[in-house]
């Protein structure tokens, strides 16, 4: 019995073995460098780029990391699809924290790189959102769209007004505390050299 070939399969496999060769290339690596720095041996690497082999996702991920990208960068044919990716707002998949003291949305899409996230915050009145510190080097914008805040990062704090914007230091303990008579809303941008 015969086996019927999986055309995505197929397409799958020419644009690893595109996008590899094209990668390897760009950074000016042989495949002896690519092997050492992805720890996948020179013969499977060679059979990749001639599209001689279907690798394992193990196998893809070490690859991927090698030249600094994900799974997904990897195997995308660029311009192939939408530019535009939608966070849908009634997706449960995107609330990062809902209770009756706080509400977290993530507005980035999930699979995006983690050195900037994006997100809405609803703190209830007189409730507190605290955070132990992040990796060194993060930053943090927030901006009150209704309410009032006090922002304390570390020794320093001060009040925002509806309209304000802080940036302030995440790699300290840090907090954004309800100190209107209204529900807090906030938009909260965090981004991260280290990640």
């Amino acid at each position: 019995m015969s086996s019927i070939p999986d055309p995505d399969n197929n397409l799958t496999g020419t644009l690893l073995c595109n996008r590899v060769t094209a990668l390897r290339k760009k950074k000016k690596l042989t495949l002896d460098q690519l092997a050492a720095a992805s720890g996948v041996s020179r013969s499977m690497l060679s059979q990749i780029e001639r599209g001689q082999a279907n690798p394992t996702l193990a196998v893809t991920f070490r690859i991927a990391q090698a030249f600094g990208v994900t799974i997904g960068e990897l195997v995308d044919q660029p311009g192939v699809f939408n530019s535009i990716e939608v966070v849908s707002g009634d997706d449960p998949a995107n609330l990062f924290r809902s209770d009756d003291r706080c509400h977290i949305r993530t507005l980035s899409p999930l699979h995006m790189e983690r050195n900037i996230e994006f997100y809405e915050i609803r703190i209830a009145v007189a409730a507190c959102l605290s955070s132990a510190p992040h990796f060194e080097g993060t930053k943090e914008l927030l901006t009150i769209t209704r309410g009032s805040a006090r922002v304390i990062s570390g020794d320093n704090c001060c009040d925002l007004a509806q309209g304000d914007s802080a940036s302030y230091r995440g790699d300290l303990e840090h907090a954004i505390e309800n100190c209107g008579h209204q529900e807090l809303v906030c938009y909260l941008v965090v981004t991260n050299s280290q990640a």
